[in-house]
Formats: C-alpha cells, structure tokens, sequence
C-alpha cells in the first residue's frame, strides 16, 4: 500500500457475494435459452480456486486475466481490461455482474465495461421480471424509488441482493460433492497482456492506465467517550452549558 497499490498475493481469494446472484440468475436464463456461461476474472494467478468454485456452481467457462501488467488497476484500466477481454471472446448476449466489490465498493466496474463495449447498463437490480431473446426487463432499487427499466440486448445487468427471478426469490446455491469433484479438473484459460494486444492499448493496463491513484490507507477510528464526573451545582451548571453548546436547548 505504500506504493499506492494493494498487494493480494498473500490473500485468499473468493467469489464476490453479489457476483454469486449473477451466477444464479444466469443459470436460469440458460435453462430458459440455452447458451454458455463465461465467467471472467482479473486477479492474481491463485484466484484459480474461485473460479473453480464459479465452475463448480454452474458455470461452463472459466477465464482468469492475470499479469503483473495489470497489477495497481484502479476501476477505470479494470474496466478496460475486462471489457478487452470480453471483446475478445467476440459474441455476447448478456452480462451479469455484481453491483460492486465487498472491498472497493465503488460500484464502477460495471457501468465503465458497458460504456467501454458500448451497450445499455442497469445497476443496483433487484429483480428480473423478463427476459427475452432481444431484451430484458428489469427493476432497480435507487434508494428513493424503484424503477422499471427494460433494455435491448445485448446489454450488462449489475446485481444487489436480494434478487427476485420472474417470480422467484434466488440464494446462491452450494455446489455438490461431485460438481467441486468435477471442477477441480476443469481447465482454467489463463490470458495475459499480450493476448490481448491484437484489440486493446496494453498501456491502459494496470497502473499506468489508471488516473487515480491510493495516496495513503489508515483505520478510520472512531473517537472514544470522555466521561466527566461531576457533583452538586457544578454538575448542574456543567450539564446546561454542554448542552447549549450542543444547540439542545
């Protein structure tokens, strides 16, 4: 973090929460249309296991881009880099992703790859209340209000939590025995930098396509009570003066 980037090398890596509702949703979707789900990953090269984890859930296919060039990512080169690979993969129908990460909590990576692949985006989704082949409707939650909002495909959908499919409440379900069995035999496509080169700008990579930067990282503490004790008048007279201080009275 000194360096102004955060080292998750020696982290465990898993699955994002609310990534685990966009697995769930496009599961459903597949039972409805058919197709192959992808997931995608940008992280360091002992975030195989999640993937695995995603395969082991119900996804086909796993890709993991990894590369010391695309380390000190901020959202916006993140971003890029995703939506890189996604073009690369060529054809899409749909995009499920979490409304954000349980660490950065920005809420901006899904938004920029839309942007980036130039397709409609809805965020903070909290029901899907119809899908078809060129469309899906939706229903988000903004805080003050719920909205209705139908797009054509293909378009990237970013999940909260709960979720509600057609009439149905969702929970990530756990996977069994035999699909963790089946998972860790599954092959894990590794991509890098120059895999991409052929359809993005490698220099918009990692830090040196990011415009923000970590200037310093410390524990927010909250500041701890400082009790007085006090007796007869003088707490009285203490008592009214602090709280016209405070605008109480």
């Amino acid at each position: 973090m000194e360096r102004g980037t955060v080292d998750r090398t020696s982290t465990t890596l898993e699955i994002n929460p609310f990534d685990l509702y966009a697995i769930e949703v496009a599961k459903r979707i597949k039972k409805l249309f058919g197709g192959i789900i992808t997931a995608i990953s940008m992280a360091p090269p002992h975030a195989e296991n999640a993937l695995r984890d995603a395969i082991a859930r119900g996804v086909d296919r796993a890709i993991l881009l990894s590369d010391k060039r695309f380390a000190g990512a901020d959202t916006l080169a993140t971003s890029y880099t995703l939506a890189s690979a996604i073009k690369k993969l060529g054809h899409f129908n749909l995009i499920l992703c979490g409304e954000k990460s349980v660490d950065g909590d920005t809420a901006h990576v899904g938004p920029e790859v839309a942007e980036f692949l130039g397709i409609p985006h809805v965020s903070f989704v909290t029901r899907i209340v119809d899908v078809g082949n060129n469309k899906i409707v939706v229903e988000s939650d903004y805080g003050d209000a719920y909205y209705k909002v139908e797009v054509n495909t293909p378009a990237l959908i970013a999940l909260s939590r709960p979720v509600v499919f057609m009439n149905e409440f969702i929970e990530p379900s756990m996977p069994r025995i035999s699909d963790v069995l089946r998972a860790r035999r599954a092959k894990i496509e590794i991509w890098n930098a120059d895999y991409l080169s052929d359809i993005a700008d490698t220099s918009r990579f990692g830090l040196s396509g990011s415009p923000t930067r970590v200037v310093k990282a410390y524990y927010a503490l909250e500041k701890g009570r400082e009790p007085k004790i006090v007796k007869g008048e003088e707490g009285t007279t203490l008592i009214l003066k602090t709280l016209k201080e405070l605008g109480v009275v």
